[in-house]
């Protein structure tokens, strides 16, 4: 019961600074502009310290990769945001400076095998720094709004999943990955999905400003699917590493990247959906 209580509390907070970070975007970045680099950072230190080798890590490594998956956020901010050619041209430098900072830094490390580190640092931020900034790519061809959506159908798959798989789980949907998730589990977060595009549709079209009940569904299905895709690739790695959880920030879920592991699959699934399948959404 415990446990139950300190997952419910952490993922409610999780879920407020979510939902508060897009929806004071109309009138202010700031708080977007914190909460998704700190997921960022803290994804990004569980993913380092889950690929560790038996070297000792460098600190010092570890910040350049922290502030280097903060830059490739802020970079694609600066991007979409930039009311100039000149002030948009600046978000390449972030990029620059990470590369040149990260390379130069593993020449004084000569315990290190180089190449298994650079990967390490290069990997941690495609995985996780890559597809976080790519919501700034969905909030530009849409709405910050439609964002909002993205992230409530992951999380009615995730709770639809959780509860049709406890109830009902018979049939392994990918055992040799991960052993708990089943076809059932699948089944119940795509029609829980399904359940909030209609929902939303009827009853917070206005809200978010999207019309067309066909996009609401084509969406949700996007996102249940890559939602599986996404846990099933988390689960690989924490099996390769030999861990259970990737952390232990929020109290029964594990780490944040237990949390945002659909999310590195679904953001970019998302954008080619929008760009590609609806490209006159706004």
């Amino acid at each position: 019961m415990m446990n139950l209580i300190k997952r419910i509390f952490s993922g409610v907070i999780y879920i407020a600074l979510i939902v508060a970070a897009i929806l004071l975007l109309d009138n202010s970045p700031v708080m977007y502009l914190l909460v998704f680099p700190l997921l960022i950072v803290l994804g990004i230190s569980e993913m380092v310290t889950m690929a560790k080798d038996d070297a000792t890590q460098s600190w010092l490594v570890n910040i350049i990769d922290m502030l280097g998956g903060v830059g490739l956020f802020v970079a694609f901010y600066m991007h979409y945001e930039g009311e100039t050619m000149q002030s948009r041209a600046l978000w390449l430098l972030p990029i620059a400076f990470y590369l040149i900072l990260r390379t130069i830094a593993q020449l004084y490390r000569p315990q290190q095998n180089a190449v298994h580190s650079l990967e390490r640092s290069f990997f941690s931020l495609g995985y996780v720094a890559l597809p976080v900034a790519l919501l700034n790519c969905v909030m530009s061809i849409t709405a910050p709004r439609l964002l909002l959506g993205v992230f409530m159908f992951i999380w009615l798959y995730d709770t639809g999943a959780y509860c049709f798989g406890m109830l009902l789980g018979r049939h392994r949907l990918f055992e040799r990955v991960s052993p708990k998730k089943s076809w059932e589990g699948v089944i119940g977060g795509i029609v829980a999905c399904l359940a909030g595009a209609w929902v939303t549709h009827n009853w917070f079209d206005e809200f978010f400003q999207v019309p067309d009940l066909t996009t609401w569904i084509g969406l949700s299905l996007v996102v249940a699917v890559f939602a599986t895709f996404g846990d099933l690739v988390e689960s690989l790695i924490k099996r390769t590493v030999g861990v259970k959880d990737s952390g232990n920030i929020l109290p029964g879920h594990g780490g944040i990247l237990d949390r945002i592991d659909s999310l590195l699959l679904v953001a970019p699934a998302v954008l080619i959906y929008l760009m590609l399948i609806v490209p006159n959404i706004r």
